[in-house]
Parts: C-alpha cells; sequence; structure tokens
C-alpha cells in the first residue's frame, strides 16, 4: 500500500509549523487538495489552524442534532475531537451527535427524524432514494477499506473462500463494496457460505476462530489486531482495482448527509459542517495519541496505542474530508459499482450528491 502525504502538525494550541515532506501522515489524495482548494477541502491548512484558534462566531449559532453511529465506527470517530475542542462553536454552530446503532440510524434517518446524518454511505443514500427518501451527501470524510482475515493456514486467496464459511455483516455496505473487489480477484461470491453477524459480532468470529475467515473494517480491524496479532488479512488490492474502474484511488465511503428539505433551508451553514470536520481531522493527524484517547477512551493502552498508529499510516483509516462535489465522478463510480453487486435498483439521481449551491 502507497503512503499518504503529510498534513502539517499542528501543536495542542493550534499552532501550525511548517509543512514538511514526511509521507507518514494523512492521505494522499485527502487532507490537501491544493491551494487553489484552499476555501473549500482539507487543503486549507493554514486556514484550518486559524480555525482552531479563532472566536465562535458572533451571531447566535444554530442548534442541530446529527445522528451517528456508536463506537467503536468510523462515524464515532470525528465527533469526539469536534466536541472536546468546541471545533462546533468555532465554527458558528451548536452541534449535538446522538449515537444509535445502525439499524436505527438507518430508520431515524430515513424517516427525517434527523436530518443530519454523519454515518452516512453512498450505497445508502442511492437505496434510500430508490426508496423515496431524499437524501443529499454533503460531505466525505473516510474512503472505502476493508480486509478478509482468517487463521486458517490454507486460506490464501479470496477465492480460497469459495465453498467456505464467511463471517460477515452481509447488509452492511462495506460487505456489498467488498463483494464487487472479491469479483474483480476472480471470486465466485455465491460460492461463499455467509454467517451473517452484527459488525459488533465481527471482531468475536475472528478471535475465536468460529469461521474460516471474517470481513470487517476500521476500527475493528485494529482492535483485533491488537488483541490477536497473528490474523492473517488475505490481499484484496483495493487501490489498484478501483484506479482501473475509476481512474482514481479515491473512493467515497463515508461522510455527512442530510434530507435534500433541510439543506434548501439551511445551505448557508453546510460550508461550516465542512470546516468543522476538516479542523478536527488536521487536529487527529497532528495528535495521534491525544486523539486516541479520546476515540477509545475504556481501550487498552496496546489498543490506543494500536489507534494512533492507525491515524499516523491513514493506510487503512483513509480519512479524506472532502465536500461531495469535488468526488462527484468517484461517487458515481460507486454507484456503479452498486449496481454491478445487485446492491442498487438503478443509477441515483444528480440530487443525491451535494453541488455545492441546492439540493434537489
Amino acid at each position: 500500500m502507497t503512503p499518504r502525504p503529510v498534513t502539517p502538525p499542528i501543536t495542542s494550541e493550534g499552532n501550525i509549523p511548517t509543512m514538511t515532506s514526511s509521507r507518514t501522515a494523512l492521505g494522499r489524495r485527502g487532507m490537501l487538495a491544493g491551494a487553489a482548494l484552499a476555501g473549500v477541502s482539507m487543503a486549507g491548512v493554514s486556514m484550518a489552524g486559524a480555525a482552531l484558534a479563532r472566536p465562535a462566531l458572533a451571531e447566535t449559532r444554530p442548534k442541530l442534532r446529527m445522528v451517528v453511529f456508536g463506537p467503536p465506527s468510523l462515524g464515532a470517530f470525528l465527533p469526539p475531537i469536534i466536541k472536546a475542542h468546541g471545533l462546533d462553536g468555532k465554527n458558528g454552530l451548536d452541534l449535538t451527535f446522538v449515537d444509535r446503532t445502525p439499524d436505527a440510524y438507518a430508520t431515524e434517518f430515513n424517516t427525517g427524524e434527523f436530518e443530519l446524518g454523519g454515518s452516512a454511505a453512498p450505497l445508502t443514500i442511492g437505496i434510500a432514494e430508490a426508496r423515496g427518501v431524499h437524501a443529499t451527501y454533503l460531505l466525505n470524510l473516510f474512503d472505502y477499506w476493508g480486509a478478509v482475515v482468517t487463521s486458517r493456514p490454507a486460506i490464501r486467496s479470496v477465492k480460497d473462500l469459495e465453498g467456505k464459511d464467511l463471517a460477515a455483516a452481509r447488509g452492511t455496505t462495506n460487505y456489498n463494496m467488498f463483494l464487487w473487489f472479491a469479483r474483480r480477484m476472480g471470486a465466485d461470491p455465491s460460492k461463499f457460505s455467509v454467517l451473517n453477524t452484527t459488525p459488533p459480532g465481527l471482531v468475536t468470529y475472528a478471535m475465536t476462530d468460529r469461521a474460516a475467515a471474517v470481513e470487517l473494517w476500521e476500527p475493528a480491524y485494529t482492535i483485533l489486531h491488537a488483541r490477536k496479532p497473528s490474523i492473517r488479512r488475505l490481499p484484496l488490492d483495493i487501490d489498484a482495482h478501483w484506479q482501473a474502474f475509476a481512474g482514481s484511488t479515491q473512493l467515497p465511503y463515508l461522510g455527512v448527509a442530510a434530507q435534500q428539505s433541510w439543506v434548501r433551508r439551511n445551505a448557508a451553514l453546510v460550508p461550516r459542517l465542512h470546516a468543522m470536520y476538516r479542523d478536527a481531522a488536521v487536529w487527529l493527524t497532528a495528535n495521534p495519541d491525544a486523539g486516541a484517547r479520546l476515540i477509545s477512551p475504556h481501550g487498552t493502552p496496546a489498543e490506543q496505542q494500536a489507534m494512533a498508529a492507525l491515524v499516523r499510516a491513514n493506510d487503512r483509516l483513509r480519512m479524506n474530508v472532502q465536500p461531495a462535489n469535488l468526488l462527484r465522478k468517484e461517487l458515481l463510480a460507486v454507484y456503479r459499482a452498486g449496481i454491478e453487486v445487485g446492491y442498487l435498483p438503478r443509477m441515483p439521481t444528480a440530487a443525491t450528491i451535494y453541488d455545492g449551491a441546492s439540493a434537489g
């Protein structure tokens, strides 16, 4: 896996030193999108430092509620940092994060009980539209990464899983994207004997060797590897296959979505949400050890150290905070992949990708 370029470090006081040329930190595509995009993407590093130091906006801050997956999950990575450092207030927002299980999240966002969702996947936005729910993907936070792990010496490739049991959360978008990669690796997923379980159950399956292999993602993989270092990953060649298909290594996977009706009323708040998440990502990149303690407050020291290493490398975390309109080509490719595996019934409309001006 190619290392990802650096985001300049920030001190705990929010000061940004001179950029270095190290290639050990944030994603090769993510945090720095170029000076020309400094105002609208992760590229605004100097702006991000200013955002950490600037006082709260003078006007009354709008109160917002956002539903997210509870920890451990990617959707739970940045909220504790945002709240610990008051990054919502510094960007003129008063945001409350509400934890939900994946099933409850989908129900409560799709019914409109929550108009903002911070654990949104492009595929779920697409399938929601097919079912009459009009939402739009505002921001990308993380690109896709998934893994198949095993303790069985005879299993060396994904194709070796044919005819064997695979523990997976088969209703998740991560698993459905894995099916797309499995086909690219020459495997026939219809020959997998899937043991369907919830995401929290995946680590247990891998720890106890109750299945020939387990499909899972971050941060579950880091937690699992900290507890069972002998576990092996099967090759998936994610970047190579996605580059060949989409013409890019950016693979939008999880981010922030909103009901289109909310965006029509609150379009001015979308840049503030982006700035808030950008600031949190920049701080986490510069402070991985402190960030790991916020993200995993009840983890063991070894698990927290592993979480900090995950942030430093960013090769599996793949934090990539960008507005959706800058990833339109890649998002359309995600939709095409979803159609190929039968997850999406048809191509979602352009309104599911926020264009920076309107939504639907």
